[in-house]
């Protein structure tokens, strides 16, 4: 028997899709050696089978591709129109907001910088890593050199920074050191005691008055013996002004200067570090002249705009969402109600679009990166890392709900089909590889972290094994193995030869093989034809084309009028028996 499939933008687990310029003018058919099971059970009373041929068509029209549904109800694509300007505006929020933000991380990696060769003696650009101390008069000379050069702040800086104010007083820098309670260590006859309680001392030193050198360090010893570590705290503020220029207020900077002399590991090195934190505040008082007060908020007008969109978005998806999961229902109870069986789950996915829930989550995103986006413009908030995330992954996912659209042409779809089935074994496979990475991590990061800097921590670890999987970086990791253990040395060939022949030629190309297989599966159902679900051999009865007008709705009229309709036709009917 033949059924007559028309060109109907089905779920994406139906296989035949024809491409969009062919599913507007033409609709192919399908054959099938067999009659569907559907076709056995076919209702015996006109009634039942109006009943249904209108739910097969109301299924039938929810997975019409928007060309078919303009055919079929003259309805025009609204969500598909939105979606567009959606990505157009969305992208161009990002763009503003990611201009806006760099020049937030410039402002901060450039007085991360200057803060380095302001208060670190002799500091060059690239020492962060081997900038250390070996000799006691230079930790000394060292701290000497950051109280003075925190005091000279005016005279030395050439940007708008300044001491930070507690009401009229000035912040002071503070000097702390950590060492163990008690100690005496004596290497020469291998003998020590220890108390490992660790004690703190600190002192004050505010910017207006600096003291000499002398009568810091009366009252500040350093105990080398015991030292833990030498802390210099201290707080500054600068305004970042270049926003101005860009139609944006300036934002106020506190940073929270740390300055690390680490002396942990007691190995004669002590390494010096320079971080800090960055708090951003609205200024308390500013006034722009130079710029229209419009021109600074036409971003906030921008982003509401986007905000009503999303909303729209969401609210129509939303709508659609729910139209599947009542279709579903609806089907379900027919199902059981006619043949008394029941729909499986894999059918009753297929109603619930993942696309929708995917733009749904999409939209609430993006809704509240603008809102924050509108506080940080306003200066409500300063809140750029939280804000960006939103974004970024709001704007991501809006550009993959594009690949719903360019599913409704054939070579595309083909692709997504195999993606989607696909996934579950993909899925179990990297369970099963991961497994064995892990093992490979935990392995490298024992044996050869001793003498491989790749493989000092379980993070650097799995990021040099993920580069050896894609080829990257791997003469280096065989050639900076250190020699100093001939055993630990044989052991790192056979742990890293074993390691990228296992990924690289057996793990990758089974993974490839997953692919592959279930690309030609997907190809050989598209070239067959065969309805695979029962879903498919339900709706494959019906042989109405969108065109057809059997899909349109009939207008609706007023209760009233056809009360009064339908009680004047059975006046006639009545009358016409009685004569």
């Amino acid at each position: 028997m033949t059924r007559n499939l028309p060109g109907v933008k089905p779920p994406e687990w139906l296989l035949w899709t024809s491409d969009m310029e062919e599913t507007c003018d033409i609709y192919d058919a399908y054959d099938s050696n067999t009659s569907p099971s559907w076709g056995d059970h076919q209702p015996e009373h006109l009634e039942n089978l109006e009943e249904v041929e209108a739910l097969r068509r109301k299924i039938k029209y929810y997975f019409m591709n928007p060309c078919e549904k303009y055919h079929a109800r003259g309805r025009k694509p609204w969500k598909l129109l939105l979606q567009i300007v959606k990505i157009g505006i969305i992208t161009i929020q990002l763009v503003s907001f990611g201009l806006s933000n760099q020049m937030v991380v410039e402002f901060k990696e450039e007085n991360l910088m200057t803060f380095r060769h302001l208060f670190l003696k002799d500091y060059v650009d690239g020492d962060k890593e081997t900038y250390a101390i070996y000799r006691q008069a230079d930790v000394y000379d060292h701290i000497e050199y950051i109280i003075t050069q925190f005091g000279l702040l005016h005279n030395n800086t050439v940007g708008n920074h300044e001491y930070e104010k507690n009401g009229t007083v000035y912040t002071p820098l503070r000097l702390c050191q950590e060492f163990y309670r008690n100690g005496s260590i004596y290497p020469g006859s291998e003998t020590f005691e220890i108390d490992a309680h660790v004690d703190s001392e600190c002192l004050d030193v505010y910017p207006m008055y600096t003291p000499s050198p002398k009568d810091i360090f009366q009252h500040f010893k350093v105990h080398f013996k015991r030292l833990l570590s030498v802390k210099i705290v201290f707080v500054l503020k600068a305004i970042n002004l270049q926003t101005v220029r860009h139609r944006e207020l300036p934002d106020c900077y506190d940073f929270t200067v740390f300055i690390t002399l680490d002396n942990e590991a007691h190995s004669g090195r002590i390494a010096v570090q320079l971080e800090n934190d960055v708090e951003i505040n609205e200024c308390r008082d500013w006034k722009v002249t130079g710029a229209a007060g419009k021109s600074i908020y036409l971003t906030v007008v921008f982003d509401c705009l986007i905000i009503i969109t999303c909303v729209v978005s969401f609210a129509l998806c939303t709508r659609s969402v729910f139209k599947g999961i009542k279709l579903m229902l609806e089907y379900s109870r027919f199902c059981d109600r006619r043949y008394g069986k029941e729909v499986p789950w894999s059918d009753k996915l297929d109603f619930v679009s993942g696309w929708y829930i995917l733009i749904i989550v999409s939209d609430t995103l993006t809704i509240t990166g603008s809102i924050l986006k509108i506080a940080i413009q306003t200066k409500v908030l300063t809140s750029y890392d939280v804000c960006s995330i939103f974004l970024g992954t709001g704007t991501m996912f809006v550009w993959i709900g594009v690949i719903r659209y360019m599913g409704y042409f054939r070579k595309y779809n083909i692709l997504l089909l195999t993606l989607r089935a696909a996934f579950p074994n993909v899925i179990r496979f990297i369970c099963c590889a991961g497994i064995i990475y892990l093992s490979y991590c935990f392995c490298g990061w024992i044996v050869l972290g001793p003498y491989h800097e790749k493989f000092r921590s379980l993070n650097t670890v799995s990021e040099c094994l993920f580069s050896l999987i894609n080829g990257d970086d791997m003469f280096p990791t065989f050639k900076n193995m250190q020699q100093k253990n001939n055993l630990v040395w044989i052991f790192s060939r056979v742990y890293l030869y074993t390691f990228v022949s296992l990924f690289i030629y057996m793990i990758l190309s089974l993974f490839i093989t997953i692919i592959t297989d279930t690309y030609d599966t997907i190809k050989h159902q598209q070239q067959s034809g065969n309805p695979t679900s029962d879903l498919m051999k339900f709706l494959s009865v019906c042989t109405d084309l969108p065109k057809s007008g059997v899909y349109r709705l009939k207008k609706s009229k007023s209760c009233l009028i056809n009360c009064c309709i339908n009680r004047w036709k059975r006046n006639q009917e009545r009358l016409t028996s009685e004569a």
